[in-house]
């Protein structure tokens, strides 16, 4: 008996979506190890310490935790919803107090917990796509209330406001769009929507007016790196030092031609042009493009797409409201991902640290990226039940 359950249980998953997110971690180990084995400093250290071992642990942990999240129905696991939202919440007010919060390259991003470096604003955006699928998951006509559609702005904005204090803008801005496809899928009117998006629109435009026009003594405050990230992005000469990451990983891009150099002989990877430090983390996607040139950046692209289609059918074909509104967030947190970074890399959005799913390294981001996938899962394997 036990033995047919679980082969009804297996039965029951996206096989496809399963060997997309397989081929992109298997791509991600690979390009780590090139990204990094080059550097003869860590060559020469431990392999358990080596970051493309340390990639293939995370992939590991996170495939258990995509299975024990497809073990659960969903809707079990969002009565929970906003006790999620809220531990998060104080994890990220936490990360903020000196002594808490471990400093990295001007940012308090992470808690050292010793054998992990916890990044809670990437579990933010997963608890904001729980809670925010649980409350907006109520009947349409109570979405017509506006005093719902503030509850459900607030949802998003107190996250966003912690993250952004980081800094993190670029983990900040994601929560922006998952949370608005999240409310135009659920029924909220769309004259609140067109208001939300016209001001926010608003302020961005006068951020950058004020980033690019303004006199120092007015400009509106920002991290000095963020403006010089944006000036760079928007062909404002600051300081050669400063575009120096997205000049050379444009070249890399570009220099991988048709088939690309061979893996682990990237040139500016390997001399050192492309940094060290971000090759195998922001900038993994331009490592890709230099060594498997055109064909594996579309391979990868491709992989990224399969990933996402299947992500917007198991949306299609949820049985109720709370199961598309929690794949339409993942797709949309995937995609944005996908896109920020791959544009970053190639000078079409600014750069801002946003990492590649499963290819750029880092613990946090791998989890999240996989116990979303296994959420997906979770929603097609329940689509019937």
């Amino acid at each position: 008996m036990k033995s047919t359950t679980a082969k009804n249980f297996l039965a029951e998953f996206d096989w496809l979506l399963i060997l997309a997110l397989l081929g992109l971690m298997a791509v991600g180990v690979a390009f780590i190890y090139s990204a990094t084995m080059v550097n003869p400093a860590a060559a020469s250290a431990p392999f358990h310490r080596q970051v493309w071992f340390k990639q293939g642990v995370w992939c590991a942990i996170g495939l258990v935790g995509a299975v024990l999240v497809c073990a659960i129905n969903y809707q079990r696991i969002a009565r929970f919803a906003l006790i999620f939202y809220w531990t998060n919440i104080l994890f990220l007010a936490a990360v903020l107090i000196p002594g808490i919060g471990s400093m990295r390259y001007g940012a308090r991003r992470w808690i050292d917990l010793g054998f992990f470096q916890f990044q809670p604003s990437e579990f933010a955006k997963l608890s904001l796509i729980f809670a925010l699928g649980h409350f907006l998951s109520r009947p349409k006509d109570e979405l017509r209330q506006l005093n719902n559609f503030f509850k459900a702005l607030g949802m998003i904005v107190l996250p966003f406001l912690l993250v952004f204090k980081e800094p993190d803008l670029g983990s900040a801005l994601l929560l922006l769009p998952v949370g608005l496809a999240m409310m135009f899928v659920a029924g909220v009117p769309g004259r609140y929507l067109a208001n939300l998006v016209g001001g926010t629109g608003l302020l961005i435009l006068l951020l950058l007016v004020d980033i690019l026009f303004a006199p120092p003594n007015w400009q509106i405050k920002l991290e000095e790196y963020q403006r010089r990230r944006l000036l760079v992005f928007f062909g404002r000469e600051v300081g050669r030092a400063d575009s120096y990451n997205i000049v050379q990983a444009l070249i890399s891009v570009g220099s991988g031609g048709l088939t690309g150099k061979g893996w682990m002989r990237g040139t500016q990877n390997a001399l050192g042009y492309l940094p060290r430090a971000v090759a195998h983390n922001d900038f993994i996607f331009s490592v890709i493009a230099e060594e498997s040139g055109f064909v594996g950046s579309v391979i990868v692209l491709t992989l990224y797409t399969v990933v996402l289609f299947v992500g917007i059918r198991i949306a299609s074909e949820a049985r109720d409201r709370l199961g598309k509104l929690l794949a339409v967030g993942v797709v949309t947190l995937l995609g944005c991902h996908v896109f920020i970074n791959i544009g970053m890399n190639i000078r079409l959005m600014p750069v801002t640290g946003v990492p590649l799913p499963l290819l750029s390294y880092g613990g946090s981001s791998v989890l999240c990226s996989l116990i979303a996938a296994g959420l997906l899962q979770n929603v097609h394997i329940h689509r019937r039940s």
